[in-house]
């Protein structure tokens, strides 16, 4: 399984990625899925994987090699067009290894999150899809996720807000999405890697990795369920009627049946 995640804010982009790795339950490995392509000054970008770990890495390596020959990503003169050289390297793997995989019963499943800045764009947040077309974060809904996000996106829809969140809370929020995600799913799990990118900074310079165990993510960790229970103990007392007649409970039946 993977959990990957990109939030936008006003001051810049947060990428962060899992590095499990599974093939069933006693199968368990680390792997990368957070790619950087930085031109200092010009350019940087972060790319996190998910789906098949051979095509993500066919693809990324297909990336790097048009981004060192100075072409592709190294060229591009807006994020849209970034997010269109991704799609063509996961078009040129599909067009390799899509019917080879499909014979044998095996989709061709990668998905990729690109976030970044080229020089005088904004910067954004980009989703690109198994058939190579991309799609973009916005104000309205400025964070995008890959993989197991069920567990983590109820805390980002209730708190993250693109013209108020500043980029170190958003990185907090990360940091929780990811919490709840290995709270709750234990094929995700540490290294966990975190990139904050400043706007218009062009230089990617703020990293983190949090390994098991790390002391920072286990207070973070331990906060955070005391503020929950806390929050929970403060809301409220329910009020509550007495219990129902056996004629109004049947009555209650009858209506519920009819919506």
């Amino acid at each position: 399984m993977t959990y990957c995640l990109g939030i936008m804010t006003r001051e810049g982009l947060v990428m962060a990625s899992d590095s499990r790795t599974n093939a069933g339950f006693d199968d368990l490995n680390i792997a990368r899925k957070m790619h950087t392509f930085c031109q200092p000054g010009e350019r940087a970008f972060v790319v996190l994987s998910s789906g098949s770990l051979s095509l993500s890495q066919s693809v990324i390596n297909l990336a790097k090699a048009r981004f060192g020959a100075a072409e592709g990503l190294a060229r591009a003169s807006s994020m849209y067009e970034a997010a269109r050289e991704l799609g063509d390297c996961v078009r040129q793997v599909a067009e390799l290894d899509r019917a080879a995989l499909e014979r044998d019963n095996y989709s061709f499943n990668v998905h990729l999150l690109l976030g970044g800045q080229v020089r005088g764009e904004e910067p954004a947040l980009y989703m690109i899809y198994p058939q190579g077309n991309p799609i973009s974060a916005t104000e309205e809904s400025p964070f995008l996720q890959l993989g197991e996000y069920k567990y983590g996106r109820p805390l980002l829809d209730r708190g993250v807000v693109f013209s108020s969140t500043t980029l170190m809370v958003a990185a907090k929020y990360a940091l929780l999405s990811f919490d709840a995600t290995m709270r709750s799913n234990g094929a995700i799990g540490p290294p966990i890697e975190l990139v904050l990118y400043r706007r218009d900074s062009l230089i990617l310079d703020c990293y983190r990795k949090f390994t098991h165990g790390d002391a920072e993510l286990q207070t973070i960790h331990a906060r955070w369920e005391q503020s929950l229970r806390r929050a929970v103990e403060d809301l409220p007392d329910l009020h509550f009627a007495d219990a129902p007649s056996e004629e109004t409970a049947q009555t209650l039946l009858i209506q519920a049946s009819n919506v």
